[in-house]
């Protein structure tokens, strides 16, 4: 019996437009009703997430930030900061980086330096709170994550300048065009084991979606884990079930159906 699903958002519940499949909300009520507890996980910020689900933030598991920061109807349940030392280490590599725009992720705020128009309208989707500042190593914040952009991809341009952190730091690649690095411990998987513990929750009892490599680790701690027909190979490889239709086909949803789930 399913007692978690835990969800990433964009490549996943959102199609490529970042938007809803209407038919969510009454899907969402439905397993709620089931006592079947209904969870996102992403690497946005909790501010952006709690806005997007703003009908049901009051009852909803929120694993922000790649899993550091954790929240439950409104409640902060788990932090897991990056040292500050080390983030503005990254955050001075990344400046000498071409092509390359930085946000420093907080527990309070994101933080840019830039006013680059395209990269603000790309990160905005994902960062209600936003500060433009002079210098990112003098914020005074919780240090959650640095985030580097390359529209260019980032496999390939900006993950080898940090190979070698690897050992020392989790190095993600959450998107084509974006990178995440947290401390070593901190991803989605951790998070959920946590809340697995706490609740009494087992991997049995667990049905996770992802799509891309900050996923990886979630995929491990489901045995109900379900890559997305668009995903990333290696999240392919590493679940145990692949949706039937993509995230822009409902793939979560209709997975969901499909199990049997919303059946009385």
């Amino acid at each position: 019996m399913i007692k978690l699903i835990v969800t990433d958002v964009d490549g996943t519940l959102l199609n490529d437009n970042h938007e809803l499949h209407p038919d969510f909300w009454e899907i969402e009520e439905q397993l709620t009703s089931k006592g079947i507890l209904f969870s996102i996980a992403s690497g946005r910020q909790f501010y952006n997430l709690e806005t997007k689900f703003e009908k049901i933030k009051d009852r909803t598991m929120f694993f922000a930030e790649n899993g550091t920061y954790v929240s439950h109807k409104g409640r902060e349940l788990y932090v897991n900061p990056i040292e500050k030392s080390a983030a503005i280490d990254f955050i001075k590599i990344g400046r000498e980086l071409e092509n390359t725009s930085l946000v420093l992720c907080g527990k309070d705020s994101a933080y840019i330096e830039t006013k680059d128009e395209d990269f603000r309208k790309e990160i905005n989707k994902f960062y209600e709170r936003l500060q433009v500042v002079d210098d990112l190593t003098k914020v005074e914040d919780t240090y959650l994550k640095v985030t580097l952009c390359n529209f260019n991809g980032v496999e390939d341009n900006t993950f080898p300048h940090f190979v070698n952190y690897t050992d020392r730091y989790k190095v993600a690649i959450a998107a084509k065009v974006f990178i995440d690095i947290t401390a070593l411990d901190a991803n989605k998987g951790n998070a959920i084991k946590g809340i697995q513990k706490e609740l009494n929750i087992t991997p049995e009892e667990t049905l996770v979606f992802g799509d891309y490599l900050n996923d990886l680790e979630m995929m491990q701690v489901a045995k109900h884990s379900y890559a997305m027909k668009n995903a990333h190979p290696e999240i392919i490889e590493a679940s145990n079930f692949v949706t039937s239709h993509d995230n822009n086909n409902n793939g979560v949803l209709r997975t969901i159906e499909s199990l049997g789930l919303l059946k009385a």
